[in-house]
């Protein structure tokens, strides 16, 4: 693979699982949905259907809990996971059949004013939602169908947002199973980002090698790469400037691009381009479109390979069970929550492939996660593995079965899109505003996690010490949501500052 790809792209989405973007797409050879699957709840069934909007009334859980239960059925023995249970725990096995009954009873997403309580009954069956793929996605759609499509990639472990992304950056997580929790290690420990035994894929590479952006930077939320120890704010960029960067002498071997997350602050999500389940998909697609025609039309485009992935998958059905995975055996401890050891894979996720060098029609059904793309990348540069996991995962470079790269002609020059199925009408008014205000911190999710990020972005400005006036004059313990909230807006103000000042 070396002489055919100089340049690896990574667009990781968010929360959608792959019998929710193309269990029905119709695209012959892929595992997919018979359209006979169900999930049952108090007796009543629900069975796949297709979705009629494009967001979620409510955020589904997707933590560490919340999927076991999702993949092995609903029973209060899951809330009693002991660190150092099997996965699943002896007497149990995987059958896919709680994601009903957790979206139903689930808290682990109701921590802010947009979630007070489960969704009503009418709701539940929506994480059974499938979509209409070449219809209500057509820019992941045509990708699909005109290049590769992997119906077997799994997250790397069964369980939220940030230890999947830690997967994608380092073939490990730093031991952590659940979203960042513990406002103290946030404080204290995770002041110059967090790390890993081995590094990262950007460290193996090092500076120079490798360019980092985000879709519309510094605005509304932080690239959740920006938590890693060595990554600098000053390294990342604004999707804006991608197509006119590629034009020019574009030596990287490896480019992240990280959507925008939207209103981190209320939970809604809103305004991102993630795709994640309460903000829509429209945002996300333009993105999609976005970064592949500023590949397509750029110089390097012939020794390109794009990877499309999700993070995770958002707590919506699949119905294939993941299967065992082999341990990072890095030795990292420090952060877990529910001494889960590594060695089950997490629910099934979309993953295109795009590159010249692919023909049409490709289905993989090989399986992956997203240390693959690590694997990808260190073997065709000739670096070692970071841990057991990208040592022993499949690499991507099987699927450039062309000797030489396919006609531009023979590939899309342009990307459509869907129109924008805005449904939600949630306001966020004043008494809200008034309530999140004084509503203590959470003990554990997003929040945190971007919390830490804007202490570590403040420091790299040089603005706070590590005895930081936050620490002091700002957070009481325990702080409100509404001092998160200010703080994290004041750092994102002072970064655009900086970027303008570049």
């Amino acid at each position: 693979m070396p002489e055919k790809i100089k340049n690896v792209f990574i667009l990781m989405l968010e929360n959608h699982s792959f019998d929710n973007i193309f269990g029905r797409s119709g695209i012959p050879g892929i595992n997919g949905l018979t359209g006979n699957e169900t999930n049952s709840y108090n007796g009543n069934s629900y069975p796949v259907t297709q979705f009629t909007w494009d967001r979620m009334p409510s955020d589904p859980g997707h933590e560490f809990l919340d999927t076991l239960e999702q993949l092995c059925g609903q029973d209060n023995w899951c809330r009693a996971w002991q660190p150092g249970d099997t996965y699943p725990p002896p007497g149990h096995t995987i059958d896919n059949s709680g994601f009903v009954a957790n979206y139903a009873t689930s808290i682990t997403e109701q921590t802010k004013i947009v979630h007070t309580s489960p969704p009503p009954l009418i709701d539940i069956g929506d994480v059974m939602s499938y979509f209409d793929t070449a219809t209500q996605l057509p820019a992941i759609y045509e990708l699909a169908t005109q290049f590769a499509v992997c119906d077997n990639w799994f997250s790397s472990l069964p369980g939220p947002t940030w230890p999947n992304r830690f997967f994608a950056y380092a073939a490990s997580s730093g031991s952590m199973d659940d979203s960042p929790s513990g406002f103290e290690q946030i404080m204290h420990e995770r002041f110059k980002g967090y790390s890993f035994p081995h590094g990262s894929i950007f460290d193996l590479l090092k500076k120079g090698n490798y360019r980092l952006y985000q879709d519309k930077y510094s605005k509304l939320s932080f690239p959740i790469v920006q938590a890693l120890k060595n990554i600098h704010w000053s390294e990342l960029n604004d999707v804006s400037s991608f197509a006119e960067d590629l034009k020019k002498d574009y030596h990287y071997p490896l480019t992240l691009i990280e959507p925008n997350y939207g209103d981190i602050f209320f939970d809604t999500y809103r305004g991102g381009s993630s795709q994640h389940p309460m903000d829509g998909m429209h945002n996300g697609e333009a993105l999609i479109k976005t970064v592949y025609e500023a590949i397509y039309n750029s110089p390097v485009w012939e020794n390109s390979l794009l990877i499309i992935t999700y993070d995770e998958h958002g707590g919506f059905y699949d119905h294939v069970a993941p299967p065992q995975a082999p341990k990072p055996e890095d030795g990292a401890t420090g952060l877990s929550k529910h001494g889960f050891d590594f060695s089950r894979y997490g629910v099934r996720v979309p993953a295109v492939i795009v590159s010249p060098y692919i023909p049409a029609n490709t289905v993989s059904n090989v399986l992956y996660d997203h240390s693959s793309m690590i694997k990808t990348v260190t073997e065709n540069w000739g670096l070692p593995s970071l841990t057991n996991r990208d040592k022993l995962a499949n690499s991507l470079s099987p699927l450039l079965t062309l000797d030489k790269p396919r006609d531009k002609s023979d590939c899309p020059s342009s990307l459509k899109l869907a129109p924008d199925a805005e449904t939600s009408n949630f306001v966020i008014t004043q008494e809200k505003l008034a309530l999140l205000d004084n509503m203590p911190l959470p003990d554990s999710g997003n929040t945190l996690g971007f919390l830490q990020i804007a202490i570590k972005v403040d420091y790299e400005l040089g603005l706070q010490t590590e005895t930081n006036s936050y620490t002091q004059n700002t957070v009481k313990n325990p702080s409100t949501m509404g001092n998160a909230g200010r703080y994290i807006n004041s750092v994102l103000e002072k970064l655009q500052s900086a970027i303008k000042a570049k």
